[in-house]
């Protein structure tokens, strides 16, 4: 049985997500056992089955668009023609190239993958949009949550920032995401008041708080409905995939969809 969080956040029962842990897959290690990431290095016929396994349990109305991360700022709408349907890059097709995604048609499942990396959920109050973004240092720093956020709110039907809720998933907490000047300078030189969320430790370099520098960027981009937060990848070897602990390892998920069925009114 693989296992999941799910997001405690007060939006529609139409919109669904979960997170998924590192256990139940057929992976062998360093990628066990549930990695969900194909590029990876770990056996393509494990990764499928993988994602097999995810796609069963949740009962996901369709595959998910699983994105070639970057560490930027794109953002792909899902909504739009383009789009591969399939869901491995051995398809054939290929992936968005995209750090977040977006979506007010249901039935689409947005992914993004993390192994310490903060993922980011976004809903509409009234159910009628999703987004998800990959927001690791240097995306967290270029933008990608206003990014998202902009993406939600264009139109038709756009979501202005106000009407969204967002959920921090599990990323590395503080107490190891050691990192230099060069960082918190990315970070300070947009916004002055983002240096509460570093502290000088004993090396002279940083202990970096990723979730608190998501969630004062989310405040200044207008969302005031904050959920989640809390965990370290890092610190919990049993539960979560660490790149920074472990070096090569498998890949989590974050996914978030609409289920299909029901009209949904238009903000």
């Amino acid at each position: 049985m693989i296992e999941l969080i799910y997001p405690d956040w007060p939006v529609p029962r139409t919109v669904q997500a979960a997170f998924t842990l590192r256990r139940g897959g057929a992976s062998r290690a360093p990628y066990d056992s549930l990695n969900l990431g194909a590029r990876t290095g770990d056996e393509p016929a494990a990764v499928d089955q993988n994602r097999r396994r995810v796609r069963e349990a949740l009962r996901l109305p369709s595959e998910p668009v699983w994105l070639t991360q970057e560490h930027g700022t794109s953002v792909v709408a899902l909504d739009r023609g383009g789009v591969p349907e399939a869901g491995t890059e051995r398809s054939g097709e290929e992936p968005p190239r995209a750090d977040a995604a977006v979506s007010r048609v249901p039935g689409k499942v947005c992914a993004i993958q993390v192994a310490d990396c903060m993922p980011v959920l976004f809903a509409a109050r009234n159910g009628a949009a999703i987004g998800a973004a990959h927001a690791g240092w240097r995306g967290l720093s270029a933008g990608v949550l206003e990014a998202t956020i902009a993406a939600l709110g264009e139109a038709p039907g756009g979501i202005a920032a106000e009407g969204l809720v967002a959920w921090l998933g599990p990323a590395i907490g503080p107490e190891h995401f050691e990192v230099g000047e060069e960082v918190r300078a990315a970070f300070l030189e947009r916004d002055p008041g983002a240096s509460g969320a570093f502290v000088r430790n004993a090396r002279g370099r940083w202990q970096c708080d990723l979730y608190a520098l998501g969630r004062a960027r989310l405040v200044a981009s207008g969302v005031r409905d904050i959920y989640g937060g809390g965990w370290s990848t890092y610190g919990d070897a049993a539960s979560f995939f660490s790149h920074r602990r472990d070096g090569p390892c498998g890949r989590m998920a974050a996914l978030i969809w609409i289920e299909p069925g029901e009209e949904r009114k238009i903000s």
